[in-house]
């Protein structure tokens, strides 16, 4: 293991996460906060800190084994480092519960301690969004895309780092590719700031709730998430919530102009199928309750938009729909957006694949001397990507379960308990009871915040590189 490669890179981490800082202060003192301090404070000693590891520490070359190491232990120091602006402020005065709400910000979760969000300043708010910001698409995404990474094999980063069974190269170069990625996330946020404040939306709340968007990470800036918007708002809101849910491989045909390739995709018509489905028929299960057709679809159209795409949101209390639509939801958590977009969860392309692994096994079953391939927009899927595939659905139930027992020990309701580990490692945010649109995570025990903070992170990282972090014997070999 090349120790030394690996401080060096998480030192970078260190350092643009103390940059990132500094544009917080600027927004405490815009704002006239003194909170704002914490902020600078904060970009001067991670960034020193930061710029002493990468000095001492050469980078040198790094393979899959050091890649699985960086993003793991990577984004667990950026959290526990980005935590410390929340605690020693005293807005958060309980370190635990600032790593808690600093981790589901990176991770794009969106889960919160906090009962009244409002009461944080500006300057803490807008720290909680840009970390949905930046950890959307990935600090090392980030990095690959702004600074000269040479000695090692960038690919592994990316692939670590970037959700789905499988990550590709956009042009030959992967820090081109990283690029684009970037400008592609940027664009669209600006595009959604500016329709959003052409909507009569506080230019503030533009700024964050875009950020949120974009990450799928959910974050808002009022108690009420985004009830408290215009209808027209929430629309935009909701329909930047399913693009950023798009494969941005297929955002990048279209930018190309390359609609009928972009179109081909599979997984984006399965994936907005489900969300046509799932809109319609909540609708018309909840239709009663909001006085009419038109009101059940946007309120349908935003809860699904947000679930399937594992931001967060709410704009109403969705806990307190009928079991079916309560039901449709739930399963839309598992469910997730597309891989190589910002979104958590499962995936659609990997619940394609395990659909057609199973067709084979059964066809295989009836047919044991036939011999068939598994195929995906016409091209045939790897073997290894079968075999991660069936890996992490297995890894993916073990990890759920064992979490659902341990943070049963709280003795809240079985309700609580599934959905509160379904968001935490689905990355949404929102769960049903206690941890429902209207609920937070505040009443759990340190001991089951670790352990969905642990969720969090896996379900962000695709579940291996914290495992690999946990057994040291994995990657010695």
């Amino acid at each position: 293991m090349k120790w030394s490669a690996i401080i060096h890179i998480i030192g970078m981490m260190l350092e643009i996460e103390g940059l990132l800082m500094g544009g917080c202060a600027l927004v405490g003192l815009y704002y006239g906060e003194p909170s704002g301090l914490y902020f600078l404070g904060g970009m001067v000693m991670i960034s020193l800190i930061g710029a002493i590891m990468r000095k001492i520490f050469p980078q040198g070359v790094y393979y899959a084994r050091e890649g699985f190491i960086i993003v793991s232990l990577g984004w667990i120091v950026m959290s526990l480092a980005g935590a410390l602006p929340f605690f020693l402020s005293g807005q958060i005065p309980n370190y635990a519960d600032a790593c808690f709400e600093t981790i589901s910000g990176f991770t794009t979760t969106g889960a919160s301690i906090l009962n009244n969000v409002e009461g944080l300043d500006k300057c803490m708010l807008f720290w909680r969004s840009l970390t949905h910001w930046i950890g959307g698409m990935g600090i090392l995404v980030f990095m690959l895309a702004v600074l000269p990474m040479t000695g090692g094999y960038n690919m592994h980063l990316m692939k670590v780092e970037s959700p789905g069974p499988t990550v590709d190269k956009l042009v030959p170069k992967v820090s081109q590719t990283a690029r684009i990625l970037y400008a592609i996330y940027f664009a669209m946020t600006v595009a959604e700031i500016i329709i959003l404040r052409l909507g009569g939306m506080h230019l503030f709340d533009c700024v964050t709730i875009s950020f949120g968007t974009a990450g799928t990470g959910g974050f808002g800036v009022l108690n009420d998430s985004c009830a408290s918007y215009s209808a027209f708002c929430q629309v935009v809101t909701g329909i930047f919530m399913v693009l950023f849910g798009v494969n941005f491989n297929v955002l990048y045909l279209v930018a190309k102009n390359k609609w009928k390739d972009a179109l081909s995709s599979t997984e984006v018509r399965v994936y907005f199928g489900i969300i046509l489905g799932a809109t319609v028929t909540i609708a018309l299960s909840i239709m009663g309750m909001y006085g009419g057709i038109a009101r059940a679809l946007k309120e349908a159209f935003f809860q699904v938009s947000s679930i399937i795409t594992t931001t967060g949101f709410s704009t109403a209390d969705f806990d307190m729909w009928p079991a079916v639509s309560k039901m449709i939801l739930f399963m839309l958590m598992f469910v997730g957006a597309c891989a190589s977009s910002t979104g958590g969860g499962i995936k659609v392309s990997r619940i394609l694949i395990g659909i057609k692994i199973v067709k084979r096994e059964i066809l295989t079953f009836v047919h044991p001397k036939v011999v068939k391939g598994i195929k995906l927009d016409g091209r045939k899927v790897d073997k290894e990507v079968e075999r991660s595939v069936a890996g992490y659905f297995i890894l993916y139930f073990v990890i759920m379960g064992i979490s659902c027992f341990l943070v049963s020990v709280d003795g809240f309701d079985f309700e609580t308990n599934v959905t509160s580990v379904a968001a935490t490692l689905n990355n949404i945010g929102p769960g049903f009871s206690k941890v429902g649109p209207m609920g937070n995570f505040a009443d759990f025990s340190v001991f089951s915040k670790i352990v969905l903070m642990f969720d969090m992170l896996a379900g962000r990282l695709e579940l291996f590189p914290m495992i690999v972090l946990l057994f040291p014997r994995l990657h010695r070999r």
